[in-house]
């Protein structure tokens, strides 16, 4: 990726209401130089490059031809999908509000509701060949619940991929530091022929995500 050059000297003027935190924030927003190219790119968050350099690390989205983005929003991942598999068919839920966008179909709806798994299979009109998580549960200040409560969501993500996907087909998830839990880890590794763990160069170095890439499902017995 060509990336714009960060400004390591720009300061933000100080603006009368603004709490620390969030001129923190904003501060280094703006010189993210993955924020700028996200701008322009066309991209909506700069997320999109860590699923473009997942693919480029391990080729996920090489044979996609269906896919389904577990929280969608703000859209980033789906317009990755898009622009490199512009014939796969894509269906992307989140609790939050995402804007339209073209070939993609979008429920906003909770991904751990009961009737979410079977909307998002019918959408498809088949079993998908990738899907594709980058959810992470709202945070409530304690470590170990915040750990507790993401991980919750990996793995539902996870046993929804073991229950639809197709034969060959791959799993790629956010998780947090310290990589998926040994149960969880065990799962994927009974039904993927390759588990692997992967931080990219666009997860922020302070973050504490990781995401792990579950290649070439033996498919259900």
């Amino acid at each position: 990726m060509s990336r714009a050059r960060s400004d390591p000297d720009r300061k933000l003027r100080k603006a009368k209401g603004r709490t620390a935190s969030s001129a923190r924030w904003l501060e280094r927003q703006l010189n993210d130089p993955y924020v700028k190219q996200a701008k322009a790119d066309g991209y909506r968050s700069r997320a999109a490059y860590k699923l473009i350099e997942l693919d480029e690390r391990f080729g996920v989205l090489k044979r996609a031809s269906r896919v389904v983005d577990l929280g969608i929003a703000p859209g980033g991942w789906s317009q990755v999908v898009r622009k490199l598999r512009p014939k796969a068919a894509i269906v992307g839920i989140d609790l939050l509000e995402t804007e339209p966008i073209e070939g993609v179909t979008i429920f906003q709806m909770d991904f751990m509701a009961d009737e979410a798994p079977a909307a998002l299979s019918q959408a498809l009109d088949g079993d998908p060949d990738l899907v594709l998580s980058d959810m992470a549960a709202n945070t409530v200040g304690h470590k170990q619940t915040d750990h507790l409560r993401t991980m919750g969501l990996v793995e539902a993500a996870a046993w929804f991929a073991i229950e639809t996907l197709a034969p060959g087909g791959a799993f790629v998830a956010k998780v947090l530091a310290g990589g998926t839990d040994a149960d969880l880890l065990g799962l994927l590794k009974k039904h993927f022929r390759a588990v692997k763990h992967a931080k990219p160069p666009a997860s922020r170095k302070g973050s504490s995500e990781w995401y792990v890439v579950a290649q070439d499902f033996k498919g259900r017995e």
